[in-house]
């Protein structure tokens, strides 16, 4: 025998050694995609499309939630501001109630000297309620000018005062907590 002839026998009686394949075996047999799990190609994209479309939807729906949740927020705000004004604005009336009855009791006296003792009641009862709110008024006679806190309504000269010194007080000013609630009309040195 040949060299050849005994590699082909050697090679058929390794072959014909195996146990051969059982056809009922997975992997076996003809190649067939029918027991697949994934489906075909064009459902799949389909079914990808729809996933998609769900996303698309469930994020669409949870930013009009959250525009819907931002509108009533804005809408709450906005009440309760209106609320919070109205409450100040009825605060401060109640302060000034008390000077409003000495108004109308100075109205009443029939005597001179009463109805000015009446005003001068009801100028301090007024400044008693507006401290109480946070207003203070200043009088800046005396000081240098400043523009934050001062209007100027005229110039003078004097010679007793340094030029852009305030020598007179038209209007006084008003502060609420620190901040010019109106600045005060003065008259300033040249």
């Amino acid at each position: 025998m040949s060299e050849e002839h005994l590699t082909t026998e050697a090679a058929e009686e390794e072959f014909s050694a195996a146990a051969p394949p059982d056809p009922e075996a997975p992997g076996t047999g003809e190649t067939s995609f029918a027991d697949a799990e994934a489906p075909p190609a064009g459902e799949r994209r389909e079914a990808l499309a729809g996933s998609e479309e769900d996303e698309v939807a469930k994020w669409r729906d949870v930013a009009h939630r959250k525009a819907a949740e931002f509108e009533n927020y804005r809408k709450r705000m906005a009440r309760e501001n209106a609320q919070a004004s109205e409450r100040g604005a009825a605060r401060l009336v109640k302060e000034l109630l008390p000077a409003l009855d000495h108004f109308e009791l100075a109205l009443k006296a029939g005597d001179a000297d009463e109805v000015v003792k009446g005003f001068a009641m009801i100028r301090d009862e007024l400044m008693t309620a507006l401290e109480r709110v946070g207003v203070q008024r200043f009088s800046p006679e005396g000081e240098p000018f400043d523009p934050a806190e001062h209007e100027a309504m005229a110039q003078r000269p004097a010679e007793d005062a340094e030029s852009g010194t305030v020598l007179e007080v038209y209007q006084q000013g008003y502060r609420i907590n620190g901040s010019v609630l109106r600045p005060a009309r003065v008259v300033v040195a040249e």
